[in-house]
């Protein structure tokens, strides 16, 4: 039910948030706790998701066989599973700092909350966009431990996540158009049509491609960041291309295949645009 795999949508974000707030590697062990919040935060989201929605799943022919509609998984054990996964990434948040705690509450309920929007707005992509841009906020907020003058810097990145975050769930979305309307579910394909959902899933990415400019800026960062921008808008235009000219079927491929690279690139980038000292154990990684 749960890939964790697919948590490379926000990890990758998280961990730039924590590079910039040590200006360089971030402690191994907070590092560490942060990987298991972030890992423990979607898995919740995830579960949540999927047992508020078992009704709608069941009656749509893409998810029917999904593991609760299935009968694979039973709702009891879902519930269960997400309360774990909740108490993990509270109990991670508290270890972290005691700030971080007391904030993965409201976090956690906007992380819960985003899957019951589609029920009252068309624009409950934003939604989930707003819950994946806490993983850059919340792993600086780790580091630094307070509050400072560089808390601008995973705003700004958090503001572009929103963005691309939303502009890919609109194209996801248009899998289940006419499923969200005959429902009675309110997703922007369902309110608005195809074309419209392709336009607007643009603007959002030129967004995202414009904040993530403001980082390079703003951070100071060196070339290799902005070859990695230049990679992250390539794969925002592949996406459309791919679902403009392949329609609806060439959404899975453009989602998990091309999608999937975007924070990896980003964090990538990041890392070979700081100064060497800051990103070298990285990248000897990466090479």
């Amino acid at each position: 039910m749960i890939r964790f795999e697919h948590s490379v949508f926000a990890l990758p974000f998280a961990l730039a948030g924590a590079w910039l707030a040590a200006a360089g590697v971030p402690p191994l062990v907070d590092l560490a706790m942060i990987v298991v919040a972030a890992v423990a935060a979607r898995s919740a989201a995830m579960a949540f998701n999927r047992l508020v929605d078992r009704r709608f799943d069941s009656v749509n022919p893409r998810t029917a066989a999904r593991e609760l509609p299935s009968g694979k998984l039973s709702a009891s054990f879902t519930g269960l599973f997400t309360l774990i996964s909740a108490g993990v990434f509270v109990g991670a948040a508290f270890w972290l700092a005691p700030i971080c705690g007391w904030l993965a509450f409201p976090v956690l309920a906007l992380l819960l909350g985003y899957s019951l929007l589609k029920r009252f707005t068309w624009a409950c992509h934003l939604g989930l966009g707003a819950a994946l841009a806490c993983a850059p906020t919340g792993a600086w907020l780790a580091i630094a431990k307070e509050f400072h003058a560089g808390w601008s810097l995973p705003l700004v990145i958090g503001a572009g996540v929103v963005a691309w975050v939303a502009g890919f769930d609109l194209l996801y979305a248009l899998q289940d158009e006419d499923h969200d309307r005959g429902a009675g579910l309110h997703s922007f394909p369902a309110r608005f049509g195809a074309r419209v959902t392709l336009r607007a899933s643009a603007l959002l990415f030129v967004l995202a491609w414009s904040a993530w400019a403001v980082i390079g800026w703003g951070a100071g960062l060196g070339i290799g960041y902005w070859a990695g921008w230049l990679a992250v808008g390539g794969l925002m235009l592949t996406q459309q291309r791919m679902v403009r000219r392949g329609g609806v079927r060439s959404v899975p491929a453009a989602f998990f295949t091309v999608n999937a690279w975007v924070g990896p690139l980003f964090f990538a980038g990041l890392l070979l645009g700081l100064p060497e000292d800051a990103a070298a154990p990285l990248i000897w990684v990466l090479r």
